[in-house]
């Protein structure tokens, strides 16, 4: 069971400090030594215990960021194993997993489930009470409760059935006893889910005066929170039912459109057009006037699109990130990522996988360059003639010496869900519901451009889809008389990336989920949705050479014996799952 150490108001404060700082001081909330629990009576007692129960709850949760990548990328196509990697991490890459194979284990998502499943019973019984008012109840039951089924969502995903576990355990190995925890389908998995995720009694974020919300250094921790519109929207997606994902995702792009603040309301979630002269902004842009010198690349900390994963949290930041957890080096859970990544003083596990590679380079930009930038000049770079993930690594690194910075700070984050993100998944959804041009416009150049009717003057009829929800969108820009829809400045995935047009070929459902899919490789790179992506496409297309094919490509493109063996066994659907092996040393 999960315990709790007793709490304030204002330790609490310190505690969601804390969390901003990397989490630290909320693992003594789950992992406190036996002699010093406390007795029930003495946790969960108002609304700062709970507020404790959900900051020590994430605290754990922190504690899956390695392996959350490494099942998502390493078992997919973008990622291979370097030369320091051991054969537990070749064995996922080649889809040979054996039973002593740490990652095959998911215990350690049970425990966070289990911790998940403590807070959720000891919520309802605050309720009944009185300890937690209505709002505090609702805010706190459906935030855990969300989390849950992301987790439950991961486990699906890799291990295809699973025990489905809604009540408190007392001793997790009896998880193991079939009989007693019989394991449920994927499927079947999916429908339970969307059914629990839907009957959360709050869908939103964080209300503003919530005692888990605090500003420091004028950013909020509401982005701690997982968001639980994304997560309906994924389940959606995963589960065929394109038109409630859609509605889900359509909720978060609209995040902002109630707002008094321009660059608020038309940049939040939007996936803004370059700033070609000032080059504030989020994407790959280079110095006005010089878009052939390759050298006028915008590459650094605080402008353009690497700046998305190096820049301080700040309002363009806010224009991004969904879901993002902070590590710092003063406090535990420890930055998994610059071991797994890094070869200047990190063990050099993983790297972009040669076909990734490729793929950057198979890429043509609005200046003909013959390559997109997102690639070596952003998501990996050459160090000492290895090629080195980078997006988890800017702020160690040196950006000219490709150093350290101080090997001591050790800082970082868990990038989970961000506005390209969403774009991809929403795009995934309306174009399998027939939505065709919408997807495009979203993949490409953006609203305004796809919807501009050449011309026509009258702004009332063009720029916008005239659709109803969730596909309706206003991208009206117009001057005589003055207007702007609140989608004017969206430019597209790659407009953002400022490359050439994704064409379409034949059929364009399968076309255009094609570009989608190879577009989130182009961007979302090494932040965990890889895997995931490919199994979903496969499924919903009945069609395992879909993923095969992937698999294969990579292995085969670094020279793989073991390519066409492992196609071969990626064709049959039951082979994509890990054997759901627990690991009693965890």
């Amino acid at each position: 069971m999960m315990t709790l150490f007793t709490n304030t108001k204002y330790t609490l404060k310190l505690g969601a400090l804390a969390l901003f700082l990397g989490l630290g001081s909320c693992q003594e909330y789950l992992n406190v030594e036996p002699q010093d629990q406390l007795n029930k009576d003495q946790v969960y007692r108002d609304v700062f215990d709970a507020d404790a129960a959900v900051v020590g709850i994430y605290g754990k949760f922190m504690g899956l960021a390695e392996k959350y990548v490494v099942l998502n990328e390493l078992r997919a196509d973008l990622v291979s194993p370097t030369y320091n990697a051991g054969p537990f991490y070749t064995q996922l890459s080649e889809h040979s997993v054996t039973a002593e194979n740490p990652y095959a284990s998911p215990k350690d998502f049970y425990e966070v489930i289990n911790n998940c499943n403590d807070a959720l019973k000891n919520f309802d019984l605050m309720r009944a009470d009185n300890r937690l008012d209505s709002n505090e109840y609702n805010e706190r039951y459906s935030d855990i409760g969300t989390l849950r089924s992301w987790l439950y969502l991961q486990l699906g995903i890799h291990y295809g059935q699973v025990p489905y576990i809604t009540e408190p355990v007392e001793n997790l190995n009896d998880i193991r006893n079939l009989n007693q925890y019989p394991r449920i389908q994927f499927e079947e998995l999916l429908n339970e889910l969307i059914t629990f995720t839907e009957g959360l009694p709050y869908t939103d974020t964080y209300s503003a005066n919530s005692t888990l919300l605090i500003d420091v250094d004028g950013y909020n921790t509401g982005k701690f929170f997982i968001n639980k519109e994304c997560l309906l929207g994924d389940l959606h997606l995963w589960r065929g039912n394109y038109v409630q994902a859609a509605s889900h995702y359509k909720v978060v792009l609209e995040t902002a459109s109630d707002s008094g603040s321009d660059s608020e309301r038309y940049d939040v979630y939007r996936v803004k057009y370059a700033e070609i002269a000032s080059n504030n902004d989020l994407a790959v842009g280079y110095i006005r006037y010089r878009e052939q010198d390759a050298q006028a690349l915008i590459n650094n900390n605080t402008q353009g699109w690497r700046s998305m994963f190096s820049r301080e949290p700040d309002a363009l930041w806010n224009t991004e990130w969904i879901w993002s957890l902070p590590f710092d080096s003063s406090f535990a859970p420890e930055n998994p990522f610059i071991n797994l990544f890094s070869n200047q003083n990190g063990n050099y596990l993983l790297k972009p996988s040669q076909e990734a590679m490729n793929l950057w380079e198979d890429q043509t930009q609005l200046n003909g360059f013959p390559y997109d930038a997102r690639g070596s000049k952003f998501s990996y770079s050459m160090i000492n003639g290895d090629p080195v993930i980078m997006k988890y690594l800017y702020n160690y690194l040196d950006p000219v010496s490709q150093l350290p910075v101080d090997v001591f700070q050790r800082d970082g984050r868990w990038f989970l869900y961000r506005a390209a993100k969403l774009h991809l998944r929403y795009a995934e959804a309306a174009n399998r519901d027939g939505q065709h041009r919408l997807a495009d416009a979203l993949l490409n150049y953006g609203l305004q451009n796809e919807y501009t009717v050449e011309g026509v003057e009258d702004v009332t009829d063009i720029e916008q889809t005239n659709l109803p929800f969730p596909y309706d969108f206003d991208a009206r820009q117009g001057d005589f008389p003055f207007y702007r829809g609140n989608w004017y400045r969206n430019g597209g995935l790659r407009g953002r990336a400022y490359l050439e047009r994704a064409p379409v070929y034949g059929d364009s459902l399968i076309s255009i989920e094609n570009n989608l899919i190879e577009e989130a490789a182009l961007e979302l790179a090494f932040e965990g949705n890889r895997w995931g992506d490919l199994v979903r496409v496969a499924i919903h297309r009945n069609d395992p050479a879909f993923l095969a094919d992937k698999i294969y490509a990579k292995l085969n493109a670094q020279g793989n014996a073991e390519a066409s063996a492992v196609r071969t066994k990626l064709m049959s659907q039951e082979n994509w799952y890990l054997p759901f092996v627990w690991n009693d040393e965890e």
